[in-house]
């Protein structure tokens, strides 16, 4: 009898000490929200893995926050790439009090997103939106890590009159207001480096398959390129359809066609060094082994390869996390400030923000395909 009690007593002392772990466990709660369905669920998910592998990487470190053990939970909504959907989601998110928001990724629900984050006193990270207007709006919650579009679309027209010597420039944009701002930016610039360039402009939408019609117009123009303003689920059948009707013409884009797997999209419709992209991010020589390591673990988690925006959300989410360190708290009011000023190592460079939450110096790299794969061709600040 004395032996089963002692057994009890020490169950119970067990017990006890597993409570008390248990209480000393900080719960972090992270929003992340793309789109998980639709055209562009592809380059979502890959988002969405860039922050499961940041979450999955934190509670490995088992690193303390308050003067307890930090376990990050991750709260994946899927936003359909839709405004009204996205705000729907921000809303189930600020409801739901999570300490900080990896998101959107489209700057169309970003945008109208971003109010109500703001209205909730909740941090928020897009890795991916590049519409000025998301920063512009005074909102102390909002940062994004990539460059926006009058840095994106301005050094690709500049590259397009500059360098690739163009003179009939067509441009096409899915009236998205990343695409839109993409083309705007990129019009502008290019109309500054060279103001007698000819410019024809035509539109689209973010779900249309057929460009008959559009590009018969501009083929009759003869450009010398066509510069496309949206994502690589579009992008990629209009390079097919350009090849059917003899388009002779190099095709340009932003971050939204400069994807992994674009190659596939288009098909026999991309040609060697037929297209020039830019993606955000400038990855040096003495960051490609960093880079290389990243990706070779997301291969192996995921089985797929990176598409696009993955890294900038891991890094958005060990930024968010570092600035919890920095004020010892997850709780949103305290550790914003710390985020605001935050200096980070990330695999994609150094990460810190401007006035508006604009990355700064960010850097743009310009990518071309040989061979169905993406090679770089400079990295411009």
């Amino acid at each position: 009898m004395q032996s089963i009690s002692r057994m009890f007593t020490v169950a119970a002392a067990i017990a006890l000490l597993a409570g008390s772990t248990f209480a000393q466990e900080a719960v972090i709660r992270l929003g992340h929200a793309g789109p998980l369905s639709g055209g562009e669920a592809h380059l979502g998910r890959d988002t969405a893995n860039g922050a499961i592998l940041a979450v999955e990487d934190l509670n490995a470190r088992g690193i303390v926050i308050g003067g307890r053990k930090a376990r990050f939970v991750l709260l994946n909504e899927d936003d359909a790439a839709d405004p009204r959907q996205g705000t729907a989601v921000a809303q189930k998110l600020a409801d739901a009090r999570v300490n900080g928001v990896i998101g959107h990724m489209d700057s169309g629900t970003t945008i109208p997103a971003s109010r109500i984050y703001h209205d909730a006193g909740i941090p928020q990270i897009s890795p991916s939106a590049t519409n000025p207007k998301y920063t512009r709006q005074g909102y102390k919650t909002a940062f994004v890590m990539v460059a926006n579009d009058a840095h994106l679309g301005g050094t690709l027209g500049r590259y397009a009159v500059e360098t690739m010597k163009a003179r009939n420039i067509a441009v096409i944009d899915d009236r998205t207001a990343y695409g839109q701002g993409l083309a705007s930016e990129f019009v502008k610039a290019a109309r500054v480096a060279l103001p007698g360039v000819q410019i024809t402009q035509q539109y689209t939408t973010d779900k249309a398959t057929d460009f008959q019609a559009i590009l018969t117009a501009i083929k009759g123009k003869k450009p010398d390129i066509v510069f496309f303003g949206g994502s690589d689920n579009v992008g990629g059948p209009m390079l097919r359809q350009m090849k059917q009707l003899g388009i002779d013409a190099r095709f340009m884009g932003g971050d939204g066609i400069c994807t992994t797997e674009l190659p596939r999209l288009a098909g026999d419709g991309l040609s060697d060094n037929q297209m020039v992209c830019a993606a955000n991010g400038g990855i040096t020589d003495d960051r490609e082994k960093d880079m290389a390591r990243f990706i070779e673990r997301y291969r192996k988690r995921f089985s797929m390869d990176v598409l696009a925006y993955a890294p900038f959300a891991y890094d958005a989410v060990m930024t968010m996390a570092a600035a919890m360190q920095k004020a010892d708290s997850a709780e949103p009011a305290k550790y914003l400030p710390e985020l605001a000023s935050i200096r980070h190592e990330g695999v994609t460079g150094p990460i810190a923000f401007d006035a508006r939450g604009d990355i700064k110096d960010g850097m743009v790299t310009l990518f071309t395909f040989r061979g169905g794969r993406k090679e770089r061709i400079a990295v411009v600040k």
